[in-house]
């Protein structure tokens, strides 16, 4: 099969575990691949992605090959594939609009980004660049909270006619308006808010259901979380985790068997810890009652290094969106957003979710699906 062309737009962490993983599973095996949902989708294994584009704001980064480049600071997620060769493509200046937050300069550079003093592009040079690397689907791994910025590389990618997956909690895919914007111009997007593949929000979701499908009255729950990455450094700026929070809320809200009070239920980031790193420490408690109305409690303390958690999907999400650009399929994906993303444009139970991409995957697919199991 051709190679799927993607062109990644923030260098950091998330995007790091990516393209680790990209090398990662190259000479694997089906049977060795252990941590991906699939191995075969459509005849397009992990290896068929290839990243022809990348665009950051760090000096650090700016101008270094992609494959260095993951391995720079501020990132500091688990380096899985140390022996990466060079990828001959080289990170451009990005668009900075509102993609770092004031209060970044307070903090070690370590943590925080150092912007470059390279010229910013205009969304004509963006587009051009997409255009002249034949990239096929571009990635949003921006700060949360980088209202502006995504809307801008979401204009470049309809501009461009390529497909847009939205990593993050600023809503695209899930906004009526940039829907249709996508479809009227024949071009796939996945979003809002890329799930991790056994995270805090899957998990809390995961329980909730349960609770409902046991009849346990759900009256109280908090999901609290703690990380030391420059994603939760970032959304220590309060006024920019309006989203994530509306996103994560919104994901466990809609599988409970009855939406709680805004008073009854807190989901989001909690604090920044640098030396955890990249490991996030997630805290849930749900409180209910059981038949007679005799109350339990459920607590739990899951620990997961952030962005390999995600990396997973991501490759799933990027050869689901292929598909539809070989289907020639427009406007949001419905089926592979339910089950990829905390905010899709519709709502659905996991179970309902996995069905869904599952059909989109055989209905789209040329060759048979590979489903990995672990024995």
């Amino acid at each position: 099969m051709d190679k799927i062309k993607i062109a990644v737009v923030g260098l950091g962490n998330c995007a790091s575990s990516l393209i680790q993983g990209l090398q990662y599973y190259r000479d694997k095996k089906p049977q060795d691949a252990i941590g991906l949902m699939h191995w075969d989708i459509g005849g397009y294994s992990p290896s068929s992605i290839e990243v022809v584009a990348a665009f950051d704001i760090d000096k650090r980064k700016v101008g270094s090959d992609v494959n260095e480049a993951i391995f720079s600071r501020p990132n500091c997620t688990a380096v899985f594939c140390p022996d990466m060769p060079k990828s001959g493509v080289k990170v451009r200046m990005g668009k900075v609009l509102d993609g770092v937050s004031e209060h970044m300069k307070d903090y070690d550079e370590n943590d925080r980004f150092i912007l470059s003093g390279e010229k910013e592009p205009t969304s004509e040079e963006v587009v051009n660049i997409l255009k002249s690397t034949g990239t096929e689907v571009l990635l949003n791994y921006l700060p949360v909270g980088s209202e502006e910025a995504t809307q801008f590389y979401a204009q470049c990618a309809l501009d461009a006619g390529v497909a847009f997956i939205n990593n993050i909690p600023v809503f695209i895919a899930s906004n009526p308006m940039w829907a249709k914007k996508f479809e009227e111009k024949g071009i796939p997007i996945i979003g809002d808010d890329i799930k991790a593949q056994l995270g805090a929000t899957i998990t809390h979701r995961t329980l909730t259901d349960l609770f409902k499908k046991r009849g346990v009255k759900l009256e109280r729950t908090y999901q609290l979380n703690t990380g030391g990455n420059t994603d939760f450094l970032n959304m220590l700026n309060r006024k920019r985790l309006k989203s994530k929070k509306e996103s994560k809320t919104e994901a466990v809200q809609s599988v409970a068997a009855s939406r709680l009070d805004s008073r009854d239920i807190h989901v989001g980031p909690s604090d920044y810890v640098p030396w955890q790193n990249d490991q996030k420490i997630c805290f849930i408690r749900m409180e209910g009652k059981l038949f007679g109305d005799v109350p339990m409690n459920l607590e739990l303390r899951l620990s997961v290094e952030d962005s390999p958690n995600s990396a997973g999907v991501v490759i799933d999400t990027i050869r689901c969106c292929k598909l539809a650009l070989d289907a020639g399929l427009g406007g949001a994906l419905y089926g592979p957003a339910s089950y990829f993303c905390k905010h899709p444009p519709y709502q659905f139970t996991d179970d309902e979710a996995h069905r869904k991409v599952e059909e989109f995957i055989k209905q789209y697919s040329v060759q048979p699906v590979v489903v990995n199991q672990v024995r």
